[in-house]
């Protein structure tokens, strides 16, 4: 293996970065802002994205496609929508190349001009509801509840790898309904589901609340939201789902025959997550090794590594080691056994550490001797000798790697806990937030003028409204005004 990692403590930015590439997760593609996903962690995506499917299919969502390309003028039909998106797209005005003079390049063919410039989608509202319109004419055909797998380009002038590329992967879900209570709750419902996949399948505690108005979705009436602290106490929205209002649908004209027969506006939501939730995990547990990753989402839970100098002995422990692996299997515990002679066990141990299996077996000529294997936690690197004479070594790696999700989460949920702070005066503010970190929970006016001049003045936003918010009186820790209550600020990513 290379040398270590950077310690987090010192540059934080440079330890994920690195982090990222060296546990082959992503790199750095030829196209700038863009990135690849290397297979490792595109297996780690492939989980989440699979969970977060049967739970989108649970709730009554199927999955469809829209096109990669909406006409500029989808954009333009809702205002605030366009406002929000414009400095992001990307734009495609010719559809053909042809070559140069020299005959050794290409350039585009100035007679190839599109009728109608399109946009390379950066979410797909526009061009999902333009199709709704011919979906819907009666209140039987509603709700609607459709999901898109798919990528989107925001044009992006500093990037960071899963973090804020130009290009990313994400799951967008478009739902039209017969009533404004209904699309409330499917509001509602989409963002505790995500807050479920991140706490029980994450590992990642998050607090679930509501945008402020200059944060919300450009197009929503409302944006509820899951939070999430990072280690180095700055905050990441780790996913959103819009109340549309009818907003989209009279900009489309998507109207049905009610149940009294008039015509109405259907009431709309869009809700994702994307390959970020990929460097929230990294960034929520891992450490100065490499990857810590929950149990539940690991591509590979447990690897089993042979300590042996004959040919002998590797063909003994391989038979302990099929035995353990036919045991596992039922389970659904996914497992390796890395017989490679290319490289030593310490070598080994170094790698798997580094790409945050969970759980490490490993098996030498004593062990066999003596009926024990060695398993070693990646999450807090312990190693403990299991004697599989007297206990069940299958039930013993079960209770481990659930005792593994369970710490993990524990130890985000304390730090999250020991990271959020209350204020009650701008000196308190600001010292908290240059010093210690993380959120900062605060009484605000409720003007945006207010919300804009904390953030000009240090780079913390409103992270969210908190849903569980406590009502009390209380002064704006900016502007002195009356308060209701308090919320989030923080910096964030």
């Amino acid at each position: 293996m290379s040398k270590g990692l950077p310690k987090r403590s010192e540059d934080y930015s440079l330890w994920y970065n690195e982090l990222v590439k060296r546990a082959d997760l992503a790199e750095n593609s030829a196209v700038r802002g863009c990135m690849v996903i290397k297979p490792y962690g595109f297996s780690i995506w492939e989980k989440m994205q699979a969970e977060l499917d049967r739970m989108f299919k649970k709730t009554g969502h199927s999955n469809a496609y829209f096109p990669l390309f909406i006409p500029k003028s989808y954009l333009s039909k809702e205002a605030s929508h366009v406002e929000g998106f414009a400095k992001e797209c990307a734009v495609v005005t010719h559809y053909r190349l042809k070559a140069d003079d020299s005959g050794k390049g290409v350039i585009v063919d100035p007679e190839a001009a599109l009728e109608e410039e399109l946009i390379v989608r950066p979410t797909s509202e526009t061009v999902i509801w333009s199709t709704y319109k011919n979906w819907v004419q009666s209140y039987r055909d509603l709700p609607l509840l459709i999901n898109q797998w798919a990528n989107v380009v925001r044009w992006e002038m500093r990037t960071r790898l899963f973090l804020r590329t130009s290009e990313f992967l994400w799951q967008e879900g478009h739902t039209a309904h017969e009533t404004k209570k209904e699309a409330r709750e499917e509001t509602l419902r989409m963002m505790n589901v995500y807050a479920e996949f991140a706490e029980n399948f994450m590992a990642l505690p998050v607090i679930r609340g509501i945008k402020s108005e200059s944060e919300k979705f450009a197009g929503a009436v409302d944006t509820y939201c899951i939070e999430a602290m990072m280690q180095d106490g700055k905050a990441l929205q780790a996913g959103t789902s819009h109340f549309l209002g009818q907003n989209f649908a009279k900009a489309f004209d998507v109207k049905f025959a009610g149940r009294d027969g008039e015509l109405e506006h259907v009431w709309g939501t869009s809700w994702g997550v994307s390959t970020r939730l990929m460097g929230a995990l990294i960034m929520a547990h891992s450490d100065d090794n490499g990857l810590v990753l929950p149990p539940k989402l690991a591509p590979l839970q447990v690897v089993i590594i042979p300590i042996f100098r004959s040919d002998e002995e590797l063909t003994a422990i391989r038979k302990k080691a099929n035995e353990i692996m036919d045991a596992l299997d039922p389970l659904g515990i996914s497992v390796k056994f890395d017989d490679r002679d290319t490289f030593k066990p310490g070598w080994k141990f170094a790698e798997y550490e580094l790409k945050g299996v969970p759980v490490r077996l490993a098996i030498g000529p004593r062990d066999l001797q003596h009926e024990t294997v060695e398993m070693a936690r990646r999450d807090d690197l312990s190693k403990t000798v299991v004697n599989t004479r007297e206990e069940n070594l299958t039930n013993r790696i079960k209770e481990t790697l659930e005792d593994i999700q369970r710490s993990i989460y524990n130890k985000a949920k304390a730090f999250t806990k020991e990271k959020t702070t209350s204020v009650d005066s701008w000196e308190q503010f600001v010292s908290i937030l240059e010093n210690k970190g993380g959120f900062v929970a605060a009484h605000w006016d409720g003007t945006p003028e207010t919300e804009n001049q904390i953030k000009e003045k240090t780079k913390a936003t409103i992270r969210c409204i908190p849903l569980d918010q406590k009502q009390e009186d209380g002064k704006c820790v900016f502007s002195g005004k009356p308060s209701k209550g308090r919320v989030l600020f923080a910096k964030a990513y």
